[in-house]
């Protein structure tokens, strides 16, 4: 009787795995549980399926009985269905933001969590959708990560260019068996991997790494030599008008200008980019005669005038989805083989705003107001689903990527280019008399971004910004204002970008914006 209550006192070990979609999370389980029943050990697995749209990834709940089935006699051990905080041995992690949700649920803890994670970053829905730089802190979940587990492994494949083709879930495999925690010898891990019987070398040779991360440590990471680096040469042309740019503007924006001019070229050609150069130039000039050195204006103005001059639409999307390299990326995140095919669905949903927006402006402006008179902007799509690594498929892909032509003479090329041109005047405008103004103007295309639904929502968040804030300033002459009624406006304008970034709905900005221009006005007067 008391060695039925001593061994009924013994506690399980217990994993948690947490891993996202095609990452392999099912495949480690299902090694775990095999390499457990080899051995004779009851075991319990149980799968809790995440959210799609990376909101949540899929969990996976072992528990595993330290003593043979042959020792306890024909006694079964009763075994939980789900982790609790504080009573989990080993949490593995397949991507930090998963290491993240588990700490802050209370799964890792310091008396004996082993946490094993990797480190990379799949930025989920709410960090890419937001309107602002949504991603999480990733040095606060390290830093956690660090101090709260009894042991942590934490790595980042990518960082080694040894170790990018290797095999994430057996690397956590690997890490997981040499953890200590478990009670099957390391040759009962690589056993099950064999038995598996699907990519066994390259599945061992992960596993054998995992093992000497977990045992060794995890090496330092080796910055490149700049020798190795394979940088995209510049053509001559562009190449002429970046050397250009370095001569006339200041060091604090020259490498935002550089970048600048490649996007804008790669967008249309090297006369947009020249354009790009030509709109600049009265901005660093209205700022270099008010006296400035550091030239803030003129290196914001020189990021979000490269943003908007090469502004998303289908010519561009098509662009980067027919891409070579792109197809090329596809390739080593599958892991495919040289002679393997993979096949590539691309889900195309354009909106009949999206495609007057390509139209001559005669042909353009009456579709998209028809549109607009029966809300239907946001509401009718073409749906598309293309196998671009077809012959139509592609072909299709290429040819509207090849486009660009449409542009100078489409609707919204021409409502854009008008906007610019009455943004950039602004700023030259104020550069002078209130440069903390001319930058909060400089700003404001922040709000502008994506393409369909997420654009809509920044251009109209800019629009009212515009209207309300702006548009007053503009509309009497600088001596109509004190020095303080600017450095008052550019605290307005500031704080309702702010508030637009925070809130896509816009509540957030309307509330903002209800008193300030009420008061601005006032102050105009």
């Amino acid at each position: 009787m008391s060695e039925l209550v001593k061994t009924a006192a013994r506690e399980p070990v217990t994993v948690l795995i947490a891993a996202l979609g095609g990452e392999g999370g099912g495949v480690l389980t299902e090694w775990l549980v095999d390499a457990a029943m080899a051995a004779d050990l009851p075991v319990q697995s149980i799968s809790t399926p995440g959210v799609a749209q990376r909101t949540g990834a899929t969990t996976y709940y072992v528990e595993i009985y330290p003593e043979t089935h042959s020792s306890l006699g024909g006694r079964r051990p009763v075994l939980a269905l789900y982790p609790s905080p504080g009573a989990v041995d080993v949490m593995i992690a397949s991507e930090l933001l998963e290491a993240g949700r588990a700490m802050e649920l209370g799964y890792v803890s310091p008396e004996r969590t082993v946490l094993i994670a990797a480190t990379h970053r799949v930025y989920a829905v709410v960090e890419k959708s937001a309107m602002t730089d949504g991603r999480f802190d990733s040095e606060r979940v390290l830093r956690a990560a660090r101090e709260m587990p009894a042991k942590a492994v934490l790595f980042d494949l990518s960082r080694r260019p040894e170790t990018r083709s290797l095999i994430l879930n057996s690397v956590l495999f690997g890490a997981m068996a040499a953890s200590g925690k478990l009670p099957i010898p390391l040759d009962g891990f690589r056993d099950a991997i064999r038995r598996s019987g699907k990519m066994v070398e390259a599945n061992l040779k992960a596993f054998d790494h995992g093992v000497e991360l977990a045992t060794r440590g995890v090496p330092e990471d080796a910055p490149a030599p700049a020798a190795t680096l394979d940088l995209p040469r510049r053509p001559r042309d562009l190449q002429q008008l970046v050397d250009e740019a370095a001569r006339v503007f200041p060091a604090e924006a020259i490498r935002t200008i550089e970048i600048g001019l490649e996007r804008t070229a790669g967008w249309q050609n090297l006369k947009y980019a020249r354009r790009y150069l030509e709109r600049l130039t009265p901005i660093h000039e209205a700022e270099r005669q008010a006296g400035g050195d550091a030239f803030p204006v003129t290196a914001e103005t020189a990021r979000r005038l490269a943003l908007w001059m090469a502004y998303e639409d289908l010519v561009r999307v098509a662009d980067l989805k027919s891409r070579a390299d792109r197809f090329e990326k596809i390739r080593a995140e599958v892991r495919a083989k040289p002679e393997e095919p993979v096949h590539t669905r691309e889900f195309f949903k354009p909106g009949i705003d999206e495609v007057a927006a390509l139209m001559p402006r005669f042909l353009g402006r009456p579709i998209r107001n028809w549109a607009e008179r029966r809300r239907l902007v946001g509401r009718l799509h073409m749906p598309l689903r293309l196998k671009t690594n077809g012959i139509f498929g592609f072909t299709l892909m290429w040819t509207l990527a090849r486009m660009r032509w449409l542009r100078p003479v489409g609707l919204r090329y021409g409502e854009e280019q008008a906007a610019i041109d009455g943004w950039l005047e602004a700023i030259r405008r104020f550069t002078g008399p209130a440069p903390h103004l001319a930058l909060e103007i400089a700003r404001l295309p922040r709000l502008i971004k994506g393409y369909s639904d997420t654009h809509r929502r920044g251009l109209a968040s800019f629009r009212a910004i515009w209207d309300r804030l702006v548009a007053p300033l503009l509309a009497g002459k600088e001596t109509d204002f004190q020095a303080a009624d600017l450095d008052d406006a550019a605290a307005r304008i500031a704080a309702s970008r702010q508030a637009a970034l925070s809130d896509p709905d816009g509540d957030a900005l309307d509330r903002t914006l209800a008193p300030e221009a009420q008061s601005l006005r006032i102050a105009a007067e």
